[in-house]
């Protein structure tokens, strides 16, 4: 992606995945068939890389690496494919990898012909070059006069051996052999120009026709809606001004399903054997809701087309158009449209709001009208949003005289309305925070709290018309698209604008995963839906808030292939300080009360050891293995150590064991000591964070007289106990170690007055600091209660 002035990548939260739903477009297809796995596979471009498919399966095999530009023409042979861009043309090899670049040509090429171990190209000027493939050198080159033969088709005929056919925009046909470069024989041909040039030698079908075995579709018309389907997130419904209502999966596209064309009369095009369908289709579908609660029941799609004032329903496990067509009685033409339409979150009711300002309920099982809201109507303007909450207790419409409406779902109540700075052009309402936004026709948004009826939070900065708006799961972002062909992430908690990225097409539509991975865009003049993967998953991304000056970069739309951005150089990036690494101190303030980092298994059960070692005692003692493997020795404790080798380099040492090395002072006892010297207690509390709670225990029990240690060693263990609690950090271990140590010395304590002494200002000093902690606690559990009870 390109890099604003500011440093920062021209999207934070966002970057291109891939695209759905495009298969292919007018470049001619091609067929070829592989020797070594005995099939035939077609190749389709999609802009600037191609489809493979199996022909057996129609199963996606393979996409292509894309190139810098749109693809021209396409041709393959058994082994490669070849793609032309611009000037240049490359080499395929399995269907993904570029192996050979082809230069030379001076003008766009638009002819690709294979040619044993050659390959033949021709470009817009009527220059002809035949390649060699392998060593990419060329081996022969024809000009021709453009006013008097421009080629327009290349064939290499069977059994011709070095001859190919070239056809011209005049209409004439000429026949070379290219080994010696001679013109063979020139055909007058019918004085139109020639546009292909196929030798048949099956025709199938009874009359000529052709027989449709298999098919991969997408719309053949940019999108007039999508919304993602169900709440796993993979399955995306757009519909199309083509007509159709499809389902593309975000999977693989063995799931995608095409809903079909909505007919006005399905029963008598079945009657009537009728071909042409044409005349009975549907207007395109502009606004649709979908619910998959009651989804095997009955129809779970509802949707509101182009003119038309009755509303169709959709079956999406039977993938057509549903039973009913949802209209009020009393109305008879298409002078009143459907302009809005929902699906409660149980899926048995469906809302439908019309251009006259009535919004009625219907029930999706039978398709009875089940009431209107307000006496006659509910606006006195079109409807442009209704919305109904998780509960079915509450429904929203929006009308285009400015006013928002909240009723009441179950008897039809008005229960408020208010006034709006400028009228809605769309609404949409989250149903699991209760949040509903508002896009106005100022070019601004508002944000709503449905259950106090009062907005929330205020955005603009839209230069164009909003077209739509999607919430993130959580309800924390809002993005909206527009068509100044900006795409915007609002905070609703800080309420400020955290993402923008521009595009080169204007979107029309966005909707946001279920599951937050992904976000799906749809564009003007665009086919497919663009998937964008939401960086915020697998990444530190920090939010901070855009200046109002703000101006962001172009971001190019992503292509089919999964890796669509260019590597650049280390020398190409500037660092950016979008991101700032922080490393945390030890401790944020001394006022504050600081934990250690140590897991909770370390501390926090010293009191129970006895406890554990007793469930932990073998019912048996352990049996040695009949051969032991080798083992590098090593240190007992947590970090492992190997430990040295012992060295005996005097060979008269005597053999009487020194009964002093057996009361040998740990390393623990040494530093403890040394800290009553030096006052400095950090390396012994060091090396006790690195031991077990057994090794812990067993250095403590230690300290006493009895056990090798000293008085002097009990009042240093305490002294460090007084430095952790004076400087309030480790505060969890110090309390811990502590009461470890009076569990094992308690009775010794009260007769050593030094000890006591020590025990008497450390009591003063827990005392002290949890009267502190209390105070703390107390304060926010009563912030706490109050924002649970308080009314906002």
């Amino acid at each position: 992606m390109e890099q604003s002035a500011e440093g920062r990548t021209s999207s934070t939260l966002f970057a291109g995945f891939r695209v759905l739903g495009l298969f292919s477009n007018d470049i001619p297809h091609v067929v070829r068939f592989s020797a070594l796995k005995r099939r035939f596979y077609v190749t389709t471009c999609v802009g600037k890389s191609f489809h493979t498919y199996d022909v057996q399966k129609l199963s996606l095999v393979a996409v292509s690496n894309s190139v810098p530009q749109d693809i021209c023409c396409m041709a393959a042979d058994g082994r490669l494919v070849f793609a032309a861009y611009g000037n240049v043309f490359s080499a395929f090899a399995r269907n993904k990898e570029i192996v050979h670049t082809f230069t030379g040509h001076k003008a766009e090429i638009h002819l690709l012909q294979p040619f044993g171990d050659h390959i033949i190209s021709a470009d817009t000027d009527s220059v002809l070059i035949i390649w060699h493939i392998y060593s990419e050198e060329e081996y022969l080159q024809l000009t021709f006069d453009k006013s008097v033969f421009r080629i327009s088709a290349i064939l290499h005929p069977s059994t011709y051996l070095n001859k190919i056919l070239l056809g011209s925009e005049q209409g004439s046909l000429q026949l070379w052999n290219v080994k010696s470069n001679k013109l063979l024989y020139t055909f007058p041909g019918w004085k139109v120009g020639v546009t292909a040039l196929q030798q048949i030698w099956i025709f199938d079908g009874p009359v000529g026709e052709g027989r449709l075995l298999r098919f991969r579709m997408g719309h053949s018309a940019p999108l007039t809606k999508i919304r993602y389907y169900g709440q796993n997130g993979q399955q995306i419904l757009s519909a199309s001004q083509d007509g159709t209502l499809q389902s593309f999966s975000t999977i693989h596209e063995k799931f995608n399903k095409s809903l079909g064309h909505g007919l006005i009369n399905k029963k008598r095009v079945k009657r009537k054997g009728l071909q042409n369908t044409l005349s009975v289709r549907l207007p395109p579908i502009t606004k649709f809701a979908a619910e998959e609660a009651r989804e095997s029941d009955w129809d779970s799609i509802i949707a509101c087309h182009q003119g038309k004032l009755s509303c169709s329903t959709w079956n999406y496990q039977r993938s057509t158009i549903g039973a009913y067509f949802l209209k009020p009685k009393e109305l008879k033409t298409d002078d009143v449209t459907a302009t809005a339409v929902d699906i409660t979150s149980c899926g048995n009711f469906a809302v439908i709001g019309l251009s006259s300002g009535t919004v009625d309920v219907y029930n999706m099982q039978s398709g009875i009208h089940r009431g209107t809201f307000g006496k006659e109507q509910a606006h006195k303007g079109s409807v442009r949003g209704v919305a109904v909450d998780g509960l079915n207790q509450l429904t929203i419409t929006a009308g285009s005289e400015g006013l928002l409406k909240f009723w009441n779902f179950k008897n039809k109540i008005l229960i408020h309305s208010m006034n709006l700075t400028s009228s809605p052009h769309m609404m949409l309402l989250h149903r699991d925070s209760g949040i509903l936004g508002l896009a106005l026709d100022d070019f601004s948004i508002i944000v709503l709290d449905i259950e106090t009826r009062k907005v929330v939070r205020e955005f603009s900065g839209h230069q164009g018309q909003i077209n739509d708006m999607a919430f993130s799961p959580d309800g924390r972002w809002l993005i909206s698209a527009s068509m100044d062909c900006c795409i915007k992430t609002w905070d609703l908690p800080s309420g400020c604008l955290v993402d923008c990225f521009l595009l080169d097409s204007a979107p029309l539509n966005v909707t946001m995963s279920p599951t937050g991975d992904f976000l799906a865009t749809s564009h003007v003049d665009h086919l497919g839906i663009y998937l964008w993967s939401n960086i915020s998953l697998y990444s530190v991304v920090s939010l901070r808030p855009l200046p109002t000056d703000y101006v962001p970069s172009v971001v190019m739309l992503p292509g089919t292939c999964q890796t669509q951005d260019m590597e650049l150089s280390e020398d190409t990036i500037e660092p950016s300080d979008e991101m700032i690494a922080y490393d945390s101190p030890e401790q944020l303030n001394e006022q504050l009360v600081t934990l250690s980092l140590l897991p909770e298994s370390r501390w926090k059960n010293l009191l129970n050891l006895d406890v554990i070692k007793k469930k932990n005692k073998p019912k048996e003692p352990p049996k040695a293995p009949k051969s032991a493997p080798f083992f590098i020795p090593t240190v007992p404790g947590l970090v492992p150590r190997y430990a040295a080798p012992e060295q005996n380099n005097d060979p008269h040492q005597s053999k009487v064991v020194n009964l002093g090395i057996l009361a040998q002072k740990s390393e623990f006892c040494l530093k403890l000591e040394e800290g009553l010297v030096n006052n400095k207690y950090e390396p012994a509390l060091s090396l006790l964070k690195e031991l077990g709670p057994s090794g812990i225990e067993t250095e403590l029990r230690s300290l006493s007289p009895d056990c090798g240690g000293s008085v002097e060693v009990m009042q240093s263990f305490l002294k460090m106990i007084g430095m952790m609690l004076d400087r309030k950090r480790d505060f969890d271990l110090a309390q811990a170690y502590l009461a470890l140590f009076l569990k094992l010395h308690l009775k010794m304590i009260p007769s050593e007055p030094v000890l006591l002494d020590e025990m008497t200002k450390l009591s003063s000093q827990v005392e002290e600091n949890w009267i502190h902690l209390q105070s703390l606690f107390n304060q926010s559990m009563c912030v706490l209660n109050y924002i649970k009870s308080a009314l906002l």
